[in-house]
């Protein structure tokens, strides 16, 4: 069976919704979008910030442990004894053994208190180019315990990271901290090089930073290829922030934002120029972005929830008013209809018992069922009525048009009195039935049959009138359903089936969009309407009989 829509120009919601999502819906996207793009910006800055505030703080304090480990060195380099003792060495030339006992009970000793006052450093070691050389631990050593340590090399000067302290531990000890140093040449002006200074200091007192992390924020340090020597944080961590930033060429210090694998992540780097390497600090603050993503996608999920349910209870609003104003325009008619009604009604009355009177009985019948369409018409005291009523009505139509034409339209209904009681709204056969005659049958000026049938399907009750009359062609029945069903605007010059109009838009306001009525016709044979209602027994009968007993009495 056709379902029937709403059509959309009876419908004022159709209309309004685009202007509240203008009006105001639109206005608040664009304020939430600024509002969370905002929050986000706003989570960014402040880890930004936080990394800025303590990248000069860990900077700081590398800066201070080089400064630390330099004037060490420097200061061994002055040591005329130390230098003295290495060149011996490097001649092969013996001291005797008051040189080495005031040698190693005054210089090793002053520089052995020199170490053990800095609390930053782990150690301060001389290694001779020979073995030529007493050791004397643990400030001076010979070539031999030079090879045990991994930096050394054809080039050992220069800064040496995260290696493991050979020099006293063994296979079988625990491993010691990692360490980081600086090593400088001991050089003679004729010789050249005859001894090394190392300066060393562990790795976690290089960079504080390092090794106070979690599983949110981590430090690590890179060498000059760009390698993670040291530091917190899973390797695939670290690679996933050497591959967002690579390497470049960074000369100052800088805090950026990235997003890597589906991560956010605001990171500071800064170069160790002395070093040749990079300190990076990491916070990672995936969690407090997709809180935000979160509260986005919260609010858009309510808004769009609150625009359905504003837009459903529009609609609702705008079908009762609609409702009311259909009802008052109907009123108004039918108070309209009742001006002088009492007055018209003793008329009638009286020209009916003349006619009576003169045995002009066909005449008596018809002021007679004038009447009765009058007080039907006027008397608007409910919306529906039974359709047993509508159809009495239809009948003293029909009996007073035939009063008018040389033809004849016979009436007939086949409906099972088990429906006559089937709700129906007052007047919505009448408009039906005189489309049927005006524009069906008066232009052949022929008897012709007006067929009315019902019958229930489903939960639907559908009543059909059916004329056969002169029908339509395709175009003009194409053109009053696009009316009939809002597809097309009304033209003011063109009256025709706005009756109809009206029957459809108070069957869909009364009883909902999928209801109302439906034209079949074809050429020279047949016009068919079809209204579709919902299955609804009236209890009004008896009112409605009891006013017909009044009105006997």
């Amino acid at each position: 069976m056709k379902r029937h829509r709403i059509p959309e120009k009876f419908r004022l919601s159709n209309r309004l919704t685009p202007i509240m999502i203008a009006l105001i819906f639109i206005p608040i996207a664009i304020f939430s979008g600024v509002l969370f793009h905002n929050s986000e910006v706003t989570t960014v800055r402040e880890s930004r910030d936080y990394l800025e505030a303590k990248t000069l703080r860990d900077a700081g304090d590398v800066e201070r442990n080089i400064e630390s480990i330099k004037m060490t060195s420097r200061f061994f380099l002055t040591d005329e004894d130390l230098v003295r003792i290495l060149v011996s060495a490097y001649d092969g030339v013996t001291p005797d053994a008051d040189a080495y006992n005031a040698f190693y009970g005054s210089a090793v000793a002053d520089l052995e208190r020199l170490v053990s006052s800095n609390p930053y450093l782990y150690a301060v070691r001389v290694y001779a180019v020979t073995d030529r050389l007493r050791t004397a631990a643990p400030i001076l050593y010979t070539r031999s315990d030079m090879h045990k340590l991994s930096w050394y090399g054809e080039s050992p000067e220069g800064w040496h990271f995260a290696y493991a302290d050979n020099l006293i531990s063994s296979p079988t000890s625990t491993p010691g901290p990692l360490l980081v140093s600086y090593v400088t040449p001991v050089k003679d002006p004729v010789r050249g090089t005859v001894g090394y200074i190392e300066s060393v200091m562990t790795m976690e007192t290089m960079f504080p930073m390092i090794g106070n992390g979690t599983d949110q924020e981590w430090s690590f340090f890179t060498d000059q290829q760009g390698r993670a020597l040291f530091g917190d944080g899973e390797e695939l961590d670290r690679q996933i922030i050497l591959t967002a930033f690579g390497k470049g060429d960074v000369r100052e210090r800088e805090v950026l934002y990235r997003k890597a694998l589906g991560r956010h992540f605001a990171v500071a780097r800064y170069p160790v120029r002395f070093m040749h390497g990079m300190v990076y600090s990491v916070r990672e603050i995936t969690e407090e972005i997709e809180g935000v993503y979160r509260r986005r996608n919260v609010f858009v999920l309510v808004m769009s929830i609150v625009l359905v349910v504003s837009v459903v209870l529009v609609d609702r609003m705008i079908r009762k008013y609609q409702k009311e104003v259909l009802d008052k325009t109907a009123e108004l008619r039918s108070l309209h209809n009742q001006i002088n009604a009492h007055f018209i009604h003793n008329v009638l009355e009286s020209i009916k018992m003349m006619a009576e009177i003169d045995e002009k009985y066909e005449i008596s019948d018809a002021i007679t069922s004038l009447g009765k369409l009058m007080r039907y018409g006027i008397r608007w005291n409910f919306e529906n009525v039974p359709l047993r009523d509508e159809l009495e009505y239809i009948r003293n139509y029909i009996l007073l048009m035939n009063l008018r034409y040389d033809f004849e339209v016979i009436l007939s209904v086949n409906i099972p009195e088990a429906l006559m009681d089937q709700e129906i709204l007052k007047m919505s056969l009448q408009p039906i039935v005189e489309n049927a005659v005006l524009h069906g049958i008066e232009p052949s000026a022929e008897d012709t049959t007006v067929y009315i049938k019902a019958w229930e399907e489903d939960r639907y009750f559908i009543i059909e009138v059916t004329d056969s009359g002169e029908g339509m062609a395709p175009e003009t029945l194409q053109n009053l359903r696009d009316r009939l069903h809002g597809q097309t605007e009304d033209s003011p010059d063109d009256r025709n089936g706005v009756g109809l109009k009206n029957v459809e838009d108070r069957i869909k306001m009364t009883f909902g969009s999928e209801y109302g009525i439906e034209i079949y016709s074809e050429p020279r044979k047949y016009t068919k309407v079809s209204m579709t209602l919902p299955r609804r027994v009236t209890g009004r009968r008896q009112i409605n009989n009891a006013d017909t007993a009044d009105r006997r009495r």
